[in-house]
């Protein structure tokens, strides 16, 4: 009994510290997205203007934009012409996804 207590305690901290650890949407944004997509979301970066891509505050942009999308292109990363568009973060928390998701919603003007 002692031994499956141990076992659930160290289970539920090992838990609680990802979660508290979790870094908010917004960090993550400036410190793995922006330098391609931009702070702002609108993609006029040097490398954002080299891949052409999403102005993600433009309303129109949004608009086609469908959640399960973004989810998908930041868990598995984009290739275009078999070259990396993206780098995936498939070890991103699918809380933290759905956070980005959230985030990337917050740029339409």
């Amino acid at each position: 009994m002692k031994k499956n207590t141990l076992a659930l305690a160290t289970l539920l901290l090992s838990i609680g510290a990802s979660i508290a650890f979790s870094a908010p949407a917004s960090e993550i944004w400036t410190n793995q997205c922006a330098k391609c997509h931009g702070a702002d979301g609108a993609g006029k970066t040097v490398i954002g203007k080299k891949l052409k891509l999403k102005d993600y505050s433009d309303a129109k942009v949004q608009a086609d934009l469908k959640d399960d999308d973004i989810a998908k292109a930041i868990k598995n990363g984009i290739t275009e012409n078999g070259k990396d568009k993206m780098k995936a973060f498939s070890d991103l928390p699918e809380a933290d996804v759905a956070a980005l998701v959230a985030y990337v919603r917050t740029f339409k003007k």
